[in-house]
């Protein structure tokens, strides 16, 4: 092997262990070498074998550490297990990518904790590091700190990794108050069918930014000196629209009003951080937000982005469908309580332990217990709402549990145009689903769930649905190709596999 090759090599292993956030000495353990030896890996000093490449592929969770290319990660699940004992909810993955974006607006020092360790953030960190802005993992890997540098530089600009999430579009408010004109290459993320930009640039007009698309990126242009002299009225109560709002009014000197504002738990987050930053935001939790602004911003902030409602969603629906017992810690309740409210409706047993308060200091997190229970159908459809109704993205979950209550439930998710088709990927584990229109499920049960081998569904939360319906499912399932489940939620497997559940991670040799 050419020592160029052993070299480039290196270099890939040494990003990918840094992303993990690992030591040296961390990956050695883990390979059951020395530290020396990886440090002469990392240098291009060490011959290396294909076997290797591969073991510090699996190491790393890294498709990169490979000659390019490691293959796709699968899952292989031994269903019909019961879950005991207790889990915590991880951090938000929708604030942590907000406050990426939002530390932009911050010449200073920006210390995030417990920084979900997921591909969408890895995506995002790939963005700010191509366009200049340093960032480094922290206390064993635990926290994150960003330092934006004097300038960014978006011709260098990590397009790759940009279009692999649809995160991106929140750096158009704070880019706006840094460059005259820039480029940004489309978002991306999940497959769910044409999501319009268009509330987030009528918004953004109001503060001089311009775009127009063409090949792939959108093109800006920032007309100095232009600031709302109206209240900004969102054309849909979206939660990034409402984001990229915040942020392009928190360096807009003066004072904007927003209204039809989302107020949902990444949009409140994203309001604490720019408190922190010196921003006063009014009307935190309701649909008028009213930000002071300060032109520049210069400080070094430390903040905890809170816990994520919809994982907690996602652990619940793998209590019911397993019909286990099983105690989530760190629950949001603020932003759960129109779900647990259905579901008390439908039968759940559950026990919820005194409030308390998540580490930003200000979201109520409870300790939820969940037993096996006997459930009926809601006779009302399940369908979302912006918050304080329920969660766009819970409503999956309820396909999951509706497969394994008594009686027929509609579940009309009328937000997305292909999220619902992706739901009758449970047919091919046993359940009974008909696709009424691209909105509309009818679902039937209860379930006598089977095991079977699929590709993972293009999509996040129906993605993790299909995993909890084979975890539900007696016999080995293999759930195949699973990103997008690494986009948004932290060693899920694993995690899962500490309360009882058998789960494979493999990849294809």
């Amino acid at each position: 092997m050419a020592d160029d090759y052993l070299v480039r090599i290196g270099k890939l292993i040494r990003v990918a262990r840094q992303h993990r956030g690992w030591t040296q000495t961390q990956l050695a353990d883990a390979l059951a070498t020395s530290q020396s030896a990886v440090n002469r890996i990392e240098r291009g000093n060490q011959n290396i074998s294909l076997e290797m490449i591969a073991r510090i592929g699996e190491a790393l969770d890294s498709e990169i550490v490979s000659l390019g290319y490691a293959g796709p990660m699968h899952l292989r699940v031994v269903g019909g297990r019961r879950l005991s004992g207790a889990i915590d909810v991880k951090t938000s993955k929708n604030a942590c990518v907000a406050l990426l974006c939002a530390s932009l607006l911050n010449k200073g020092r920006t210390v995030l904790r417990r920084v979900a360790r997921i591909e969408e953030v890895y995506r995002l960190l790939e963005v700010l590091n191509s366009i200049g802005v340093r960032t480094r993992w922290i206390n064993d890997g635990k926290d994150l700190e960003i330092a934006p540098g004097a300038d960014v530089d978006m011709a260098a600009i990590d397009a790759s990794a940009a279009r692999r999430t649809r995160s991106i579009i929140m750096f158009l408010g704070p880019l706006l108050h840094r460059l005259d004109n820039f480029k940004l290459p489309y978002a991306g993320g999940c497959d769910l069918g044409t999501r319009t930009i268009e509330p987030h640039m009528i918004a953004l007009r109001r503060f001089g930014l311009e775009i127009t698309a063409t090949e792939g990126l959108y093109h800006a242009q920032v007309e100095r000196g232009a600031a709302p002299d109206r209240p900004i009225v969102l054309t849909e109560r979206g939660d990034t629209v409402t984001e990229n709002a915040l942020l392009a009014a928190a360096r807009s000197d003066g004072v904007t009003v927003i209204r039809n504002a989302s107020s949902n738990y990444m949009v409140q987050d994203l309001c604490f951080f720019l408190e922190a930053l010196g921003v006063r935001v009014d009307g935190v939790g309701t649909t008028t937000l009213t930000v002071h602004g300060v032109p520049e911003i210069d400080v070094d902030v430390d903040y905890s982005p809170s816990e994520d409602p919809v994982e907690a969603m996602s652990l619940l629906a793998a209590a019911v469908v397993t019909e286990s017992e099983l105690t989530i810690r760190r629950v949001p309740v603020e932003f759960m309580e129109i779900e647990l409210a259905v579901l008390e409706e439908m039968g759940l047993d559950h026990d919820r332990g005194a409030e308390y308060t998540a580490d930003n200091g200000r979201t109520r997190l409870v300790d939820l217990t969940v037993r096996p229970s006997k459930l009926e159908a809601p006779i009302d459809k399940i369908h979302p709402m912006p918050f304080p109704g329920l969660n766009i993205d819970n409503v999956p979950f309820f396909a999951a549990i509706a497969a394994v209550a008594q009686g027929q439930t509609l579940i009309h998710d009328w937000v997305y145009d292909n999220r619902a088709i992706y739901l009758t990927d449970l047919n091919r584990l046993g359940g009974r689903l008909q696709l009424l229109d691209p909105h509309r499920v009818l679902v039937e049960g209860p379930t006598r769930w089977r095991a079977a081998e699929m590709m993972c569904p293009p999509a996040l939360r129906p993605a993790v649905v299909v995993l909890l319906a084979m975890m539900a499912a007696e016999g080995t399932s293999v759930l195949r190709n699973v990103y997008v489940i690494n986009r948004g939620y932290e060693e899920l497997a694993e995690r899962l596999n500490s309360v009882g559940a058998q789960i494979e991670i493999f990849r294809d040799i």
